[in-house]
């Protein structure tokens, strides 16, 4: 079954899309879904303080946040600076429903890849361990994208998870969601999109740059 592909115009806006900071469950390869309210540790700290330094010249007119911690503090220290603020679960993580807080095991590691390679076949309504499918993802994405795009705000910060950053960037520019894994992420990673009624453009994808002095 293939995507939906709802057609959605962008107003004239500028998204500044990132990945939260690192969390002891990535660190230690823990699976870290919808149902994991994971904290950042202190490499995710310096991620997001590096971001903010450079980034905190940009005059963001609302901050967009999952309603999971390790989103919301990778973008507080904007949000302390009064920006307006919108908490909401559609941006969650993908749900990986058993297997969320647990670390896989050799059988349940090639379950992973078996379900990756479905999604990569066209099978995106396949779901493992009672989790969600990216079909249901991008489903609770699309009203809280519709959201942004018809609000005021022109220049936009959103703070959001790995596998859902995939599967919106496919919702937005109308890509089939068996080629989510072109996008790219890793933590605190940035991805900028400028869009008009004629569309939505990728002008930056997967940049780390402001995390180079961490390294």
């Amino acid at each position: 079954m293939k995507a939906n592909k709802s057609r959605i115009i962008l107003s004239t806006k500028k998204i500044y899309l990132v990945r939260h900071g690192q969390t002891e469950f990535n660190k230690k390869g823990i699976v870290q879904g919808s149902a994991v309210n994971s904290s950042l540790n202190e490499t995710g700290r310096a991620q997001a303080q590096a971001f903010y330094e450079a980034y905190k010249h940009i005059a963001f007119d609302a901050v967009y946040t999952s309603a999971l911690n390790r989103s919301i503090e990778s973008v507080q220290a904007f949000i302390d600076n009064s920006i307006p603020h919108f908490i909401r679960p559609g941006l969650n993580e993908i749900s990986w429903g058993d297997m969320d807080g647990k670390v896989a095991t050799a059988t349940e590691h090639n379950e992973y890849k078996e379900l990756l390679a479905r999604w990569q076949q066209g099978d995106i309504e396949c779901k493992r361990w009672g989790g969600e499918s990216p079909v249901d993802v991008q489903k609770r994405q699309e009203p809280v994208i519709q959201e942004i795009l018809a609000s005021p705000h022109k220049t936009i910060l959103i703070c959001m998870h790995g596998r859902a950053i995939r599967i919106l960037l496919s919702l937005i520019t109308k890509t089939s969601l068996a080629e989510m894994d072109q996008f790219e992420h890793g933590n605190l990673c940035l991805y900028i999109l400028e869009g008009s009624v004629q569309g939505i453009e990728i002008t930056s994808s997967n940049d780390q740059r402001h995390l180079l002095g961490l390294q």
